[in-house]
């Protein structure tokens, strides 16, 4: 009865239904970004700042809505939350300190986008949802739609489709390269799907299959006994879409994070089923792992996939020898720059500024940027989101989204993983899609 007050007495309106329109489009469109960003900025290179820019337009003027419809429903409460005024406030501290160490106006508005479009679009879908609760299957029908296109592309692009493919769209050297290689050894290539990097792939499909994996757990979807054909083709084509996307990266860090993600849904559904005996047959089946492991560390398999390491390889300088060399460097401006290096003074938005500065490290580089205090804000905010997901695990979806967030937390000790737009704001928004209409409210729509 609840439920159905709650369905009735929801009305979005022109204005809500255009609010929600926008977010949908970032939502979903932000999975071929970065390949139609490449070809549209190839033809007209003249708008490419502008063409790359396309969600974070939308979101300011969704911003805009945002406030508009929390007037009109006189629902004020929703900016009372602490996650909500701590995002505010790391905000206005990247404001503030806008003309630190000033990398050009340029540089600047690169960095603030990267910085903060994933938070603001965390506040605005999270806004949404309070206010619209019932939107919550649309959102999950978008992103489960964005992760078929996703990854069918990077099946084609395993199985299919020649290692150069998106050379045909303007990928290149001074763009994004179409394909990497481990240490430039040509025998292990790493596809780019519809991402920036291999990196970025790997979060992606360990996300999607971490969620799919807590979806199986707690019965929101049964694969294995479906008379739902089509449920069982998307089931079958994420799991295996995931797992080859997810291999051909050849992310390490991503192969961790996703290891660990989906062990923390499946001890969080199962401990309390398995006895005694079958915990201890787990345990020596993961000391047999990696006692193997250890034992053909000397194999090419090992040495390039899991070590990076490959004497014979064409790269002078390792991929560990890079992360090590990043590290290092993100450590010491963290003693030295308590106030960080300004704006825009790391990453991509470092390439077109004063200096070059890449981070391999998601603390570090924001750390870099807007010193030890956003730090601090950065984990609060982050770490409250984490924390109101487990109080919500009850609930697939939060369960699934703060598994992946433990792992890409875990993926940020080596790289960037905030800064990739589509990893970002799938990430974030499916989180405010969790926590702004979860289950536990909602009696209705699922």
């Amino acid at each position: 009865m609840v439920g159905s007050k709650i369905h009735k007495s929801e009305s979005l309106g022109l204005a809500g239904k255009i609010y929600i329109t926008i977010l949908l489009v970032i939502f979903g469109g932000v999975i071929l970004h970065t390949p139609l960003s490449v070809g549209f900025s190839t033809l007209w290179p003249n708008y490419e700042l502008l063409i790359k820019s396309w969600k974070e337009i939308m979101m300011l003027v969704a911003g805009i809505m945002a406030l508009f419809l929390i007037y009109k429903n006189r629902k004020f409460k929703i900016l009372q939350s602490p996650t909500i005024i701590a995002i505010v406030i790391y905000a206005a501290l990247h404001l503030v300190l806008s003309f630190y160490m000033s990398q050009g106006w340029t540089a600047w508005a690169a960095g603030l986008a990267i910085d903060l479009r994933y938070l603001l679009f965390f506040g605005l879908v999270y806004i949404a949802l309070r206010l619209f609760p019932a939107q919550r299957k649309l959102f999950i029908t978008v992103g489960i739609a964005g992760a078929l296109i996703a990854l069918i592309f990077a099946l084609m692009q395993v199985f299919i489709l020649p290692n150069d493919v998106l050379k045909c769209i303007g990928y290149n050297l001074d763009t994004i390269s179409p394909y990497l290689t481990i240490d430039k050894n040509p025998a292990f290539i790493r596809i780019n799907g519809t991402f920036r990097g291999p990196n970025p792939l790997g979060a992606y499909a360990g996300i999607v299959l971490t969620i799919l994996v807590a979806a199986i757990a707690k019965k929101k979807i049964n694969s294995l006994y479906s008379e739902d054909k089509w449920q069982l083709i998307i089931v079958a084509i994420l799991s295996a879409g995931g797992l080859v996307a997810l291999w051909a990266s050849y992310s390490r860090s991503a192969l961790i994070g996703t290891a660990i993600s989906i062990s923390i849904v499946l001890a969080v559904t199962t401990w309390r089923k398995l006895s005694t005996e079958k915990w201890i047959t787990i345990g020596i089946l993961m000391i047999l792992v990696f006692g193997g492991l250890f034992l053909a560390r000397d194999t090419s398999f090992i040495s390039n996939v899991i070590l990076h390491e490959n004497p014979s390889g064409g790269s002078s300088i390792s991929s560990n020898e890079g992360h090590a060399s990043s590290l290092d460097d993100g450590f010491n401006h963290l003693i030295h720059q308590p106030l960080g290096g300004g704006i825009g003074s790391t990453g991509s938005a470092s390439i077109i500024g004063n200096k070059a500065v890449i981070i391999e490290n998601q603390y570090l580089f924001i750390n870099h940027e807007i010193g030890w205090l956003g730090l601090a804000i950065f984990m609060y905010i982050f770490v409250s989101i984490l924390l109101g997901l487990w109080s919500l695990r009850r609930d697939w979806l939060a369960l699934g989204i703060f598994a992946g967030g433990i792992g890409l937390a875990i993926i940020g000790i080596l790289l960037p993983v905030w800064t990739d737009d589509a990893v970002s704001i799938i990430w974030w928004g499916l989180a405010a899609v969790a926590l702004g209409a979860p289950t536990g409210r909602r009696t209705h729509d699922e």
